[in-house]
């Protein structure tokens, strides 16, 4: 217990570093449209004084993108975050975050010149206490409300033009959750029921896994801030082959309800968790955004799912199938491109022909169709932490294939990719920003690693962890086991010798004598003929 009361502490003292930053959701702010707060080291804004970066205009590419979405003006985040923002904080050398306070991702220290690799490893593998103290900090996170930043829950018109800010508070976790949302909503157009459809800021295109690894990066990176754990990583689960959730366990990520299947146990601390943003339908009706408040609580269904769109967990056959396509992405790189690895990985890809538009859905997207609750929305998805352990392991197959084909930042599609997807657009929603094709490298470029991809003997010491956990908790009474033994033994031992002594050898201690007694009658054949013996072979019986 007091080791929460001694994160929740450190929850007061850490800023974090994301968007909105409640210090740009002011109405002054965004009538100037300049997000560029000062750093707490030196006062000055993006910490210029120290150098650490500066106030800059923001350049947005105009590289034309694909004809998905018909529209311009319309969606405030197209041109990311031109409509909120035209000026924010430019970080210089391994400084990061929307006002330069942070280190880049990979980088520690106070001037951020420690370099360190992590490693993610697989949930599976953790020690009991490294489960207990990630579920910990789920569940501390999920219950504590961010101190330094909002997520927005009106138009930039509904707001008229910055003059009435709409924001809304939300715990730590519930920021990422809406973050996925907002990132992948429909447009809306005006009015009840009229939103297009066929538009989403980080799937259904080449920015999909580039999207993910920067939004897990900084979700890994809030954890540390908040807790002041640097060495937390974002644990994997490996569902290759697997024949049900086995991550499914009040010990992880929740149990099956006994009275409710699509709910979870009361013995897991996330069956007490509420949702938001999870109703898609019902914010399209209205033609309205999703407003951040409860809707109820987390549910999840495991395997009771649609078997006409997934048939099973993915395999290890089809993750290698994806793995051998060449071509990052192909076509109109959508959900239509064939032979592309992004869409057979994303699951719009068959995964065994990789031809787009399959009516079976496969790897990434058929993980979250076989979780049947709030995991199967798009929108809805990150509410279920299951999300974190899933593209943790998503992630970790694009660095297969980076590690594999070795492809060049250039590579990466610079236009006529869907609507924020091409290579030099910003990623929405993030401030500070990021562009696509800075995290089209390694995972070891990022400061960070999975424990599977790692060579023979690394892998080997990661996985015992568990089972030597286990003997450190056992050692101490298999010594004292021993020790009695010995004492024992000794005990015997001088008390045979002490009573042959005595009596001077009596017959019972014979050699000879209990020799005797064990030895087999000769007619008794240890070697049987081979006549009697194929009847007693395993091979022969079965």
């Amino acid at each position: 217990m007091w080791q929460l009361a001694i994160i929740s502490f450190v929850l007061c003292l850490v800023p974090s570093y994301q968007q909105f930053p409640r210090l740009c959701a002011t109405r002054e702010v965004l009538r100037t449209k300049e997000c560029c707060p000062s750093w707490g080291g030196d006062g000055s804004p993006c910490g210029a004084t120290s150098g650490r970066g500066s106030c800059e205009d923001v350049e947005v590419p105009d590289r034309p993108h694909g004809p998905q979405y018909p529209f311009s003006g319309l969606d405030d985040r197209e041109k990311w975050p031109l409509v909120f923002f035209n000026r924010t904080c430019q970080c210089a050398g391994n400084f990061m975050g929307f006002n330069c306070a942070d280190c880049k991702f990979g980088y520690f220290g106070v001037d951020c010149n420690e370099r360190r690799e992590s490693v993610r490893r697989n949930i599976l593998h953790l020690s009991r206490a490294e489960k207990t103290r990630f579920v910990s900090y789920l569940n501390l996170v999920k219950q504590t409300v961010s101190r330094d930043y909002v997520v927005v829950t009106g138009t930039y018109q509904e707001m008229e033009n910055g003059s009435n800010p709409m924001f809304a508070d939300v715990s730590a976790y519930d920021v990422f959750v809406w973050m996925h949302y907002y990132v992948s909503r429909n447009a809306l157009l005006g009015g009840p029921g009229n939103v297009w459809t066929d538009v989403d800021f980080a799937h259904w295109a080449p920015g999909f896994l580039p999207w993910h690894r920067v939004y897990l990066l900084h979700w890994e990176h809030e954890i540390r801030k908040l807790t002041g754990d640097m060495s937390f990583t974002i644990p994997y689960w490996d569902w290759r082959d697997a024949q049900g959730c086995d991550v499914c366990t009040d010990e992880l990520m929740g149990d099956r309800s006994p009275h409710d299947p699509s709910l979870l146990s009361p013995g897991s601390v996330f069956s007490s968790w509420t949702v938001l943003c999870s109703r898609a339908g019902n914010y399209s009706n209205r033609g309205v955004l999703c407003n951040a408040e409860e809707e109820g609580p987390l549910r999840r269904n495991p395997g009771n799912h649609n078997r006409n769109v997934v048939e099973r967990i993915p395999t290890s056959a089809e993750v290698e199938f994806a793995l051998s396509l060449t071509d990052y992405d192909t076509g109109a790189m959508d959900r239509s491109a064939n032979m592309s690895f992004r869409n057979t990985l994303e699951g719009f890809g068959d995964s065994q022909t990789g031809i787009g538009n399959s009516p079976q859905m496969g790897l990434h997207a058929a993980l979250h169709v076989f979780m049947n609750g709030s995991m199967s929305s798009v929108q809805g998805s990150a509410n279920d932490p299951i999300f974190l352990l899933h593209h943790a392991f998503v992630d970790s197959i694009y660095e297969q294939w980076l590690r594999r084909y070795r492809p060049s930042p250039s590579d990466f599609p610079d236009s006529d990719a869907p609507i924020g997807h091409n290579g030099d657009a910003h990623m929405v929603p993030f401030l500070p920003l990021h562009r696509h094709r800075d995290f089209f490298i390694s995972s070891k470029d990022l400061g960070y690693e999975y424990s599977y991809l790692l060579d023979y003997n690394q892998r080997l010491a990661e996985s015992m962890g568990p089972y030597l956990e286990v003997l450190q908790d056992v050692w101490p009474w298999l010594l004292v086991a021993g020790v009695c033994g010995g004492i024992l033994a000794v005990s015997i031992a001088a008390a045979v010798l002490t009573a042959k002594r005595r009596y001077g050898g009596p017959s019972w201690l014979s050699v000879r004598k209990w020799r005797n007694v064990f030895a087999l009658p000769e007619r008794e054949l240890l070697i049987r003929g081979s006549e009697e013996a194929k009847h007693h072979n395993y091979q022969t019986a079965i």
